[in-house]
């Protein structure tokens, strides 16, 4: 007895340890908020900011059908395991280093890392958008990527500011943010996303806070926050603490666009009116499904977004990294691309790691691998 008390004893203790680490890894993962007193000090005058219940507003409201729901078991448990909709082969990727960029950034080049993961040089400034480089989840066995990052964060550039469209996982990395914070690098994030970094050990006077309609300037870019229908959280009390936000960075010469998570909503025309037309629009593609409608665009609702804010060059983000909405990983891109050549929408489409000119450098449908090649 006395040996099975210490074995029992001896696993509850290990039990015990694991999962103290694995809730202080989380922890660390989430980061951190503003106080409520705080949050409702700054944002109570904001018409998108409910006080009562401390929440930013979407545009509008996000249902849920659970019944409507397609491609399998919606539950959390689906992170947990390796996707059945991913590529059963490596996808095609061009691995990059610090030397595969120039010291001086160029006029205009794009760089996409998979997902909603991009750099945008523009006027001679190099912007890092949504750097996830690693899982979707807050622990590294959640929402794993379908295959390695092109290029590792020890790699990365010289940045001269990071955007932060919201703060879900699969948009904000906390190990690269704590990698950037030993940079001095600038950052420009939605209200309240400001306090996760500074959890993270960037300083305070490194990020630049915007709300809806505000804009920051950078050198020759000005740089605006907009409206999204979509919601934020890192855990399962936060929902909508922090603001979520698209935007428009405006150069010398192009003015682009950068949708973030949104739904489809009038608040698109609204912004072309205002903002457009577009040169370029980065535009997320994959995440949607039946059962949450207005949470992310189906692929008809990309087409008429760039319809509706007036561009004709349109750059897939938001796909061939993580399965979000159960269906298979290039079913967004067929849908997409096949719309995009009926509508007269030129897709900038270049492998994951290779450098492209948008509107210059020619690409391809590089996901229509050959049988024999995979």
């Amino acid at each position: 007895m006395k040996k099975i008390l210490k074995i029992a004893l001896w696993t509850l203790a290990i039990l015990l340890m694991v999962i103290g680490s694995l809730a202080y890894y989380v922890s660390r993962q989430m980061g951190s908020l503003d106080s409520l007193e705080d949050r409702k000090a700054r944002f109570s005058g904001l018409s998108y900011y409910d006080s009562d219940t401390d929440q930013f507003l979407s545009p509008e409201e996000l249902p849920y059908y659970p019944e409507q729901t397609t491609g399998g078991d919606a539950g959390p448990a689906r992170f947990f395991k390796t996707s059945p909709n991913a590529p059963g082969f490596p996808l095609p990727k061009k691995m990059i280093s610090k030397s595969d960029f120039s010291e001086i950034p160029s006029d205009f080049a794009a760089w996409w890392f998979g997902h909603s993961s991009f750099i945008l040089e523009l006027d001679g400034k190099r912007i890092l958008f949504d750097p996830v480089l690693e899982n979707g989840g807050p622990l590294p066995f959640i929402l794993r990527r379908f295959d390695e990052s092109p290029i590792k964060r020890e790699e990365l550039p010289e940045i001269d500011l990071v955007v932060i469209t919201h703060d879900h996982y699969d948009h904000l990395e906390a190990a690269t943010m704590r990698f950037l914070a030993s940079r001095n690098t600038q950052f420009l994030v939605p209200l309240g996303v400001g306090a996760r970094l500074e959890g993270w050990g960037i300083q305070k006077n490194n990020i630049s806070e915007l709300g809806w309609h505000d804009a920051k300037t950078v050198g020759s870019l000005q740089i605006t926050a907009l409206p999204g229908i979509h919601y934020t959280s890192r855990s399962y009390n936060d929902r909508n603490k922090t603001l979520w936000a698209s935007f428009v960075i405006k150069g010398a010469d192009k003015n682009l666009f950068v949708s973030g998570d949104t739904g489809y909503g009038t608040h698109l025309k609204e912004i072309r009116e205002k903002y457009g037309p577009f040169d370029l629009a980065f535009v997320e593609i994959d995440g949607w499904n039946k059962g949450w409608p207005l949470t992310h665009l189906f692929p008809d609702q990309v087409i008429q977004l760039c319809q509706d804010i007036d561009t004709k060059l349109l750059f897939p983000i938001h796909w061939g990294a993580f399965d979000l909405a159960m269906h298979s990983w290039d079913e967004s891109i067929l849908m997409v691309a096949d719309m995009a050549a009926e509508n007269n929408i030129e897709l900038v489409t270049p492998i994951m790691g290779e450098r492209v000119v948008p509107g210059i450098s020619p690409t391809n449908n590089w996901w229509e691998i050959p049988n024999s090649e995979r």
